[in-house]
């Protein structure tokens, strides 16, 4: 991992693709106050990817028309180590030698090795 605080990650270098939250409500095939809902739960994490954008989500969270297996559960994991939502997707989206990038292991089904990171970034 590079020496640049999670806070101050440039979060639209790291992440290829956004949706705003119309996007991610049809990506999953719910309403809009859902996915505010499932922001506010930590089910998905969402920021403001450059400036003068609005609050965006990855569209790497989604697949198949679901939310990716483990993330909202991660998520939670990284709240509760005093992660906010930039934080969790810039951790999400730096390649940490997994190999990979979390977020590329969680789509992949090999989500044990980064809740483990997660858990340990916690203590």
């Amino acid at each position: 991992m590079n020496d640049v605080p999670l806070a101050d990650a440039d979060l639209d270098a790291l992440v290829p693709e956004w949706v705003d939250w119309a996007g991610a409500a049809k990506a999953l095939g719910v309403t809009v106050s859902r996915i505010r809902t499932m922001i506010r739960e930590h089910e998905l994490a969402a920021a403001v990817p450059r400036p003068g954008a609005g609050q965006q989500l990855p569209a790497a969270f989604f697949q198949d028309g679901l939310v990716v297996k483990g993330l909202p559960g991660l998520l939670t994991v990284l709240h509760d180590g005093g992660y906010d939502d930039r934080e969790c997707i810039a951790w999400l989206f730096t390649d940490l030698d997994l190999p990979g990038r979390p977020i590329d292991a969680l789509r992949e089904n090999r989500g044990s090795e980064v809740k483990r990171r997660a858990q340990a970034m916690a203590f």
